[in-house]
């Protein structure tokens, strides 16, 4: 038998230009490494997010720490001020209101309008007056009246324009007013409305209406990187004198009214009058300067504001150009505030750490804590993560309730029946921290009284949901909503 064939380790070896090369792979792999954990370490607010960095970057070699750089770096905040640095202002902010009136509608939550006056530059003002639209049916045919009236300036901001029969009338009522002399501004989000090279771009163009795209989204790297700067802001300012914000968007999908629409869901938004108008169309000022390179001033964008109503209100703008994420705040503030009740509304609920004791701690304490989430959803990762949460909250007292289909999109808070925070932001990191945002807070117990009742009538036709309920969930649905849980700074 012929001896085995005996091979030295010399003819197993590599050539030298790819020992050279995997070396010279290997180095930037460990600088690349290095770079990127010390910064997670360094930058990220959450240790978790930070491990989670650090573990892709280790388990997917080159491709995440790459990825980190790419995704993990909040580079939204400074490329925001670089483009509103040196901006055209508005008008300073118009008074605060005077401080007798402050002190009898805000009393004992004196606390929280103190909070508020730190971290927003707007004041709280009075003579407003706040009308909440239930839906496409009421908000709709509000804000083509306005637009339809407006004989001076018309200033419109919306995450989502649809090209369905609701969109197509706001561009022809729009188009309508630019041909009677009005001067129009219309600003979507690029993501939200898919672009100028979509369907709407070409209806926009035939029209020729004066439209932005915010922060253009393309392939360039310079691109890709600011993929998370988005402006999720609903405003429509009309003459300066009414403004219409909240959670709707120019989408068909917010009509209720023909329960076969695939995608419809229920929604609340608010038409004010009064000096809070001012302040929600400085921010839209805001925008279209950052996305056009315009500055609007003047009395067709500014007139001087008129009391038109009993409440104290007050817009907080919040982004990422912003040294504190001012939303977030203002809802630590008001569930810290609390003595009797806190309502929260909201169609995501991924509440970061500070938020979340916050709660449990108010329900600790005796308040009456109630928060309503939508039983079908259109984002189910985000109804998974949510679900990890809720035996902590459940745990503590706080009431869970899913209301009916359809997909519920309201945002609202409410505080000891007098506060409420209503706006264009959910309860998650992306509205909380990444996003262009507008809020309005309003202290007004009747308009709080109105909407409580409007939300128990609703949450009486919904679903209770208990701890046991949480806790019976099969191991596989818990590990799947765990692991959700995991990217949930990321949702």
């Amino acid at each position: 038998m012929a001896a085995p064939l005996a091979l030295s380790s010399a003819e197993f070896s590599l050539p030298v230009e790819f020992q050279v090369a995997f070396a010279i792979l290997a180095a930037v792999e460990l600088v690349l490494l290095v770079a990127a954990g010390a910064h997670a370490v360094m930058w990220r607010r959450e240790p978790r997010a930070a491990a989670l960095w650090i573990a892709i970057s280790i388990l997917a070699p080159l491709v995440g720490p790459l990825a980190y750089f790419v995704l993990g770096i909040n580079r939204s905040r400074r490329r925001a001020r670089r483009k509103l640095r040196g901006r055209g202002a508005a008008p300073e902010p118009h008074t605060a209101c005077h401080p007798e009136a402050r002190a009898a509608a805000v009393g004992d939550l004196e606390p929280l309008a103190r909070l508020t006056d730190r971290v927003v530059p707007e004041p709280l003002v009075d003579g407003n007056l706040v009308e909440p639209l239930w839906d496409g049916e009421q908000a709709f045919p509000a804000m083509l009246a306005a637009i339809d009236g407006a004989r001076r300036s018309v200033a419109l901001c919306s995450y989502l324009f649809d090209c369905d029969e609701t969109g197509l009338r706001f561009a022809d009522a729009l188009a309508a007013a630019a041909s009677r002399g009005v001067h129009v501004r219309l600003l979507v989000d690029a993501l939200g409305a898919r672009g100028v090279f979509s369907r709407l771009g070409r209806v926009l163009r035939r029209r020729h209406l004066r439209a932005a795209s915010f922060d253009p989204i393309g392939f360039a790297p310079s691109r890709l990187v600011h993929l998370n700067l988005r402006n999720h802001r609903k405003i429509l300012v009309a003459d300066g004198q009414v403004a219409f914000s909240g959670g709707i968007n120019i989408s068909a999908r917010h009509l209720m009214a023909d329960p076969a629409r695939p995608g419809r869901c229920r929604d609340l938004h608010f038409r004010l009058r009064g000096p809070v108008v001012g302040q929600a169309m400085r921010a839209f000022a805001d925008d279209w300067h950052f996305a056009a390179g315009e500055s609007l001033s003047g009395p067709d964008w500014f007139p001087e504001p008129a009391h038109e109503g009993p409440t104290l209100a007050r817009g907080i703008p919040s982004g990422p150009d912003q040294d504190l994420e001012r939303i977030y705040w203002a809802l630590v503030g008001a569930v810290t505030s609390a003595r009797r009740s806190i309502l929260l509304v909201t169609p995501y609920f991924i509440p970061e750490q500070g938020l979340r004791h916050a709660l449990i701690a108010a329900a600790l304490q005796g308040v009456d804590v109630h928060l309503l989430l939508p039983r079908e959803t259109d984002h189910p990762v985000i109804a998974w993560a949510t679900r990890s949460y809720l035996w902590e909250l459940l745990q503590a007292g706080i009431r869970v309730t899913f209301t009916p289909p359809p997909f519920d999109h309201s945002k609202l808070a409410l505080v000891d029946g007098r506060w409420a925070l209503f706006g264009s932001a959910n309860i998650d990191p992306r509205s909380l921290r990444l996003n262009f945002e507008l809020n309005i807070e309003a202290y007004d117990a009747a308009l709080c009284a109105g909407l409580a009742a409007h939300y128990e009538e609703l949450a009486k036709k919904g679903h209770a949901v208990t701890l046991q309920e949480v806790d019976g969930r099969p191991t596989l649905v818990r590990i799947r909503d765990g692991v959700a849980k995991m990217f949930s700074p990321y949702l």
